[in-house]
């Protein structure tokens, strides 16, 4: 049975694009990624029937702009789309904004920043043969972004290194924690970029580059056994002297930390995924107590006030989170006033947070049967656990920038 949109349009006002777009991908989702996900889950597999049918359906260039070929979604429209993923199956949620990342931010992102004109027009001719390639051939793009250090996080230069040869670049580096190793079709990799061997690194300098993940230099190493996540097979990616063309340019040196501090909405985008395990966690324990969980004895629960009271403390929870995730989103642009970008850290904070602590409440209020893993929330509450800790926006940095944007103003300090 199709559930229920998770905003919907009339309550909360959705263009008839975001409506149509969230549709599609709720249908896709319920109908074809939700009964694979406890597969993908067991077995730590990338979910590449997914992708698939996420290329047939004219979703896979979900944020390419439309001039290109694409469907043009802006960052709310597509996080939107994207919660309704994250409900039927967190690791393709997760995955899939890894890709569409790749897409977002060298489309929406950087069409709406002033930048140098020439530059502009060359970001722009090499992005086209990337959108071909996934509106033409299904071609997947990554995001390794993670390296164990504080690059990740903007405090300093990534360790992964591009250097200036003729014709290209000569790539070096690792990425930990890398979703869609050995799956996807190209890497786009954040480097930092150095004209000639011995520059001192700098962030000033970081470029966005896509790795063909067949080039020679590229490697996939390590087992992919975690806690939850399991069909984002994000393993460790090597970079052994890698040659890119010109071409493979998402980025130019030097855009990227631009667009970083002027559109941080963008490190968002990995909040739909656990947006839409919020919502499976209250919506299966509405149809557990009601006795209408498939699999289960036609048993009603709901009849006790224990479980009545935690259902309405779910239900607050999740209208709490919903309504400061919205506006967070409806907010996001280019030059973010202080609060609205305080605003987006205590978004951030609270969907990471709150999808677990639903996963608890739902375990809690549901009972021992609920956790056999032939049911989905076993799986949603370890899915779920993740969230806090992705970079660049962890929950324990979105409360650091929080308390020092509140106390200080920039440039102040207590010398």
């Amino acid at each position: 049975m199709m559930p229920d949109p998770i905003f919907d349009p009339d309550a909360w006002g959705l263009t008839p694009r975001q409506a149509d777009l969230t549709a599609r991908m709720r249908a896709l989702a319920t109908e074809k990624f939700a009964p694979r996900a406890a597969r993908h889950d067991r077995e730590a597999a990338f979910p590449t029937e997914n992708f698939a049918d996420l290329h047939e359906a004219g979703l896979l260039g979900i944020c390419i702009p439309e001039e290109e070929g694409g469907v043009g979604a802006d960052l709310k429209t597509y996080m939107l789309a994207a919660a309704e993923i994250g409900r039927a199956c967190g690791a393709t949620a997760l995955t899939f904004n890894m890709h569409v990342s790749s897409c977002l931010w060298t489309g929406a992102l950087l069409d709406r920043l002033d930048l140098d004109p020439a530059i502009h027009e060359a970001q722009r001719a090499a992005r086209r043969l990337h959108y071909r390639r996934i509106l033409d051939e299904g071609r997947i793009y990554a995001q390794p972004f993670s390296e164990g250090g504080a690059a990740a996080a903007g405090f300093k230069a990534f360790g992964t290194t591009a250097l200036k040869v003729e014709g290209g670049w000569r790539v070096t580096g690792k990425k930990i924690f890398a979703s869609l190793s050995g799956h996807a079709h190209y890497y786009g990799a954040l480097c930092t970029g150095l004209l000639h061997p011995g520059d001192e690194p700098s962030r000033r300098n970081t470029m966005y580059l896509a790795v063909p993940a067949d080039a020679d230099g590229v490697r996939v190493e390590g087992d992919w056994d975690p806690l939850g996540m399991r069909g984002t097979v994000s393993r460790t990616l090597l970079f052994e002297d890698v040659f890119v063309p010109e071409e493979a340019e998402l980025m130019p040196m030097g855009v990227y930390p631009s667009a970083a501090r002027r559109w941080p909405h963008m490190f968002m985008t990995l909040t739909p995924a656990y947006m839409g395990i919020a919502q499976a966690c209250y919506d299966f324990t509405v149809a557990y107590l009601r006795g209408e969980v498939p699999g289960t004895p036609p048993v009603k629960r709901r009849m006790y006030a224990t479980k009545q009271m935690a259902v309405a403390q779910m239900r607050v929870m999740l209208e709490q989170t919903k309504g400061l995730w919205f506006q967070a989103i409806s907010e996001a642009r280019p030059d973010p006033s202080k609060d609205s970008l305080m605003r987006a850290w205590a978004a951030q904070h609270t969907v990471m947070e709150n999808a677990n602590e639903l996963a608890q409440l739902a375990i809690r209020t549901c009972g021992g049967q609920s956790m056999l893993r032939s049911l989905p929330l076993e799986r949603l509450y370890r899915d779920s656990r993740c969230g806090s800790l992705m970079l660049p926006w962890t929950a324990e940095l979105c409360l650091d920038m929080l308390g020092k944007g509140a106390l200080y103003e920039p440039g102040e300090t207590d010398g």
